[in-house]
C-alpha cells in the first residue's frame, strides 16, 4: 500500500502543521497562493511594531491548522463531518484570503475599485476549480454558505471563526502586543454544533468574552494605532495623486509592473484577463513604485513618497468628538505655508476622517451559547455586566492627519 504523501511545516505560533492531502498540496503549489508570501498580513503595522512582518501565507496556514483542530474536536462530540467535507472546509479556509491585493485592507478599493477582497477570493477560487477539474466545488459551496451544514461556513466566516482566532493569536505574537493573546485552544474545545449551527458550550463563556475584548484592544492598539493609520492614509494619498496625474505618456509614472494596468486601463470589470493581472501584483510592486515616484517632478507626489520611505508620516490625532472647523482650518493653513502649496492641493497634506470598530455585530452574526439544559442564548443577552453593556456598542473615533 502506497504511503500518503505528508509534509510538516514548522510554524512559530502552533509548532508543526501537517499537510497530507493531494488537493491541499495542489493549492499550496499554485502561483496564486504562493503570491501570498509577498503580501504582509498587517500592512503598515510594522511601521510601529517592527516584528509585524508576517505574511498572508503564514496566516492562511495557521487558520488551516486551527480548522483541522476544530474538525477533530467536533467529530469527537459526534458531529458528522465526512472526509470530503473536511478536505473542502480546509481548502476553503486556506483560500479565504487569496483575493487580498497589495497591503491588504490599507489599499482595498484603491487599486480595484468597487470589488471587495471576498469577491476576488471567490473569483480566484472558481478559476482554480476549473484548473483542478472541479475538486474545489464543495469548498466553494461551503465558502458561499450554499451547503446544508451551515456550521462549516461559520467556521470559515463568523463571529468566532478560525480566521479571527488565527489572526488575533498571530498578530499578537508577531507584534509583541500581549493584549491580543486569546485562549484559542480552549475556545476550540468548547465548540459544539446544535441544530446545524456552530455554538459554544456554557463553560466557554469567559473564553469567548476574553476573545471579544482582545479583538477590541488589538483594533485600537494595533490595527487602528494612530501611526499605522497615518502610514495607511499616506499610501492611499500617494495613489490618489498618481491617479490624478496618470498618463501613459509620463514615463516617470510607469512602474513597469501590472500596477500600471490598474492605475490606467482598468475599466472596473474583473474579467479573467484582469484577474490574472491582479494576481501578478503584490507589496513589492507598490514599494518599487513609491521609490520610483519619489523622483517624480510633481512636488506633491515626490514629497509624499519621500516622506513615506523615510517614515516621516502625517502627524495624526484621534479623538471621540469631531474636530472643530477652526482647528482644521488652522492645520490646513499651517501645511499650506509650510510646503507652499495651493488650496486645491491641501487634501493631500491635511484631512479628516472617521474610524469605526464594532466589536460584535448582533444584527447579522451571533455567538450562541448552548446551556446544559439545551437552551440557547446569544452572548450579548447573557447577564454579565462587561459583555452586556460594552459588547455591541460601536466605537467611532475621528482623526485628523496633517503634514508638518
Amino acid at each position: 500500500m502506497a504511503l500518503t504523501k505528508r509534509k510538516i511545516i514548522n510554524d512559530p505560533v502552533y509548532g508543526f502543521i501537517t499537510i497530507n492531502h493531494p488537493l491541499i498540496f495542489s493549492i499550496l503549489a499554485h502561483p496564486y497562493y504562493q503570491r501570498l508570501r509577498r503580501i504582509q498580513q498587517m500592512a503598515m503595522a510594522s511601521m510601529v511594531y517592527p516584528g509585524a512582518v508576517h505574511t498572508r501565507l503564514h496566516h492562511s496556514l495557521g487558520a488551516y491548522h486551527l480548522m483541522g483542530n476544530a474538525v477533530i474536536e467536533l467529530r469527537s462530540k459526534g458531529v458528522d463531518i465526512t472526509e470530503a467535507e473536511e478536505t473542502a472546509v480546509k481548502a476553503a479556509i486556506l483560500l479565504h484570503d487569496i483575493g487580498h491585493g497589495p497591503f491588504s485592507h490599507a489599499l482595498e478599493n484603491m487599486l480595484v475599485k468597487g470589488v471587495t477582497h471576498e469577491q476576488l477570493s471567490l473569483q480566484i477560487m472558481e478559476v482554480l476549480n476549473e484548473e483542478m477539474d472541479g475538486e474545489l466545488s464543495l469548498a466553494i459551496r461551503i465558502f458561499t454558505d450554499q451547503y446544508p451544514k451551515p456550521f462549516l461556513h461559520q467556521l470559515i466566516s463568523g463571529q468566532l471563526d478560525v480566521d479571527r482566532m488565527d489572526y488575533l493569536s498571530r498578530d499578537s505574537f508577531y507584534s509583541g502586543v500581549s493584549e491580543g493573546v486569546i485562549g484559542y485552544d480552549r475556545i476550540l474545545k468548547m465548540l459544539v454544533v446544535h441544530e446545524g449551527q456552530l455554538m459554544v458550550e456554557e463553560k466557554g463563556i469567559y473564553s469567548v468574552e476574553k476573545f471579544l475584548v482582545a479583538r477590541r484592544q488589538m483594533y485600537w492598539q494595533v490595527y487602528l494605532h494612530k501611526t499605522v493609520l497615518s502610514a495607511e492614509k499616506m499610501m492611499v494619498k500617494i495613489l490618489e495623486r498618481v491617479r490624478s496625474l496618470y498618463s501613459k505618456e509620463d514615463p516617470m509614472l510607469q512602474t513597469l509592473s501590472m500596477l500600471d494596468y490598474f492605475l490606467g486601463e482598468f475599466t472596473g470589470e474583473m474579467d479573467i484577463e484582469s484577474l490574472e493581472k491582479f494576481c501578478a501584483i503584490d507589496d513589492h510592486d507598490v514599494m518599487h513604485a513609491i521609490k520610483r515616484w519619489s523622483q517624480h517632478p510633481d512636488p506633491i507626489l515626490a514629497l509624499l513618497c519621500r516622506r513615506f520611505l523615510d517614515r516621516k508620516l502625517y502627524k495624526s490625532r484621534i479623538q471621540a468628538e469631531p474636530f472643530e472647523p477652526d482647528f482644521i482650518r488652522e492645520k490646513e493653513i499651517a501645511a499650506m505655508n509650510r510646503f507652499g502649496v495651493t488650496e486645491a492641493d491641501i487634501p493631500y497634506l491635511c484631512f479628516t476622517g472617521e474610524a469605526t470598530n464594532t466589536l460584535y455585530q448582533t444584527r447579522d452574526e451571533r455567538i450562541n451559547i448552548l446551556f446544559k439544559d439545551g437552551s440557547v442564548t446569544d452572548i450579548s443577552r447573557i447577564d454579565n455586566a462587561l459583555i452586556h453593556q460594552n459588547l455591541s456598542a460601536p466605537v467611532k473615533k475621528f482623526y485628523i492627519c496633517s503634514l508638518t
